[in-house]
């Protein structure tokens, strides 16, 4: 995959992860995180896959856009990125991820951390 496609790919998977309709459903969640995927949430609080799993769904939904986006590859299966959110127009956090392509040829989130700011 070409640092353009790979880039583009990789945005759409972190935006659809935004999608209310993802957020609520454990099938697409369960393909997008890797069983060992961990996020550090801007509370402090740390989850795992199955804490994503058990809270996602059940949370009020909000709108929320991402911009800023840019990836490095740390390896030829792995890359971070990094992206700013704005959440109802009004709180702004920053973001970063992890992404690992798995071992049937998937990209799937490894690591996730957001932090609130001003």
């Amino acid at each position: 995959m070409v640092a353009s496609n790979l880039s583009s790919h990789i945005e759409a998977l972190e935006k659809k992860l935004l999608q209310p309709e993802v957020r609520k459903s454990t099938e697409e969640l369960t393909q997008l995180l890797s069983n060992d995927f961990t996020e550090f949430g801007s509370s402090g609080r740390i989850f795992t896959k199955q804490d994503i799993l058990d809270r996602l769904p059940a949370e009020t939904s909000v709108e929320m856009e991402l911009t800023n986006l840019n990836l490095k590859k740390l390896a030829s299966d792995v890359v971070l990125v990094t992206y700013t959110v704005t959440i109802n127009h009004q709180k702004h956090s920053l973001r970063s991820s992890i992404w690992k392509k798995n071992s049937e040829g998937y990209w799937q989130m490894y690591f996730h951390q957001g932090t609130k700011t001003p």
